[in-house]
C-alpha cells in the first residue's frame, strides 16, 4: 500500500538472521525507511517496517535543558504519529539526585496539557505502568504486545507511556 501501515497477511513472514530463518508472526507492520537499523524491525519488499506498536524515546540523551528535552518530545511524538505507532514510552530519567528531575516534572505537565487539548489518547506514568493498574490493563488488554515492555510493573519513575 501507499500508506503507512500495509496489510502483510494474516499468515507468518520469515526473516534471515545470523544465516538462520526465523518466523515472525504478524499482521500489521508500520513502514519507518528503507533501511533496518532496529531490532523490532523487520525487511519486507525492500523495505523496512516496525514490528511494534510502541516507539521508545530518550529525551534525556545528552543531558539536555528543560526546553530541549520539551521540543524534542513534540517532534518525538509527530514522528511516531506519522510513523504509524499507536503509544510512545519517553524514557527521561527521574533526576540525579533521584528526588524529581526538571525534566520529568516539566514532560509530564506538558502530557497533561496535551491530553486536555485532545493531541494525545493518554498518558501513563512510569509509577502506574502496571498490569494492576484500570488505565494501563485497559491499554494492554487493547494492544496485548505491550505486554512483553521491559518496564511494565517495574515503578519505573524515569518513563511515561503517551498513547496517540
Amino acid at each position: 500500500g501507499n500508506g503507512t501501515k500495509e496489510n502483510c497477511g494474516q499468515r507468518s513472514k520469515s526473516r534471515h538472521e545470523s544465516g538462520k530463518k526465523r518466523r515472525l508472526g504478524f499482521r500489521f507492520l508500520t513502514k519507518i525507511s528503507k533501511h533496518c537499523h532496529s531490532e523490532t524491525a523487520i525487511r519486507h519488499r525492500g523495505i523496512c517496517f516496525s514490528t511494534t506498536s510502541m516507539k521508545t524515546v530518550n529525551l534525556k540523551d545528552g543531558m539536555p535543558l528543560v526546553h530541549q528535552a520539551l521540543s524534542q518530545l513534540d517532534r518525538e511524538i509527530a514522528m511516531a504519529r506519522q510513523q504509524g505507532h499507536s503509544a510512545v514510552k519517553l524514557v527521561h530519567g527521574y533526576g540525579s539526585s533521584g528526588v524529581g528531575g526538571e525534566i520529568r516534572i516539566a514532560v509530564q505537565n506538558r502530557l497533561l496539557e496535551m491530553k486536555t487539548r485532545g493531541e494525545i489518547g493518554d498518558c501513563i506514568f512510569g509509577e502506574n505502568w502496571a498490569k494492576s493498574d484500570e488505565q494501563t490493563w485497559k491499554l494492554i488488554q487493547k494492544r496485548s504486545e505491550l505486554k512483553q515492555d521491559i518496564d511494565l510493573g517495574r515503578q519505573n519513575l524515569g518513563i511515561t507511556i503517551v498513547v496517540l
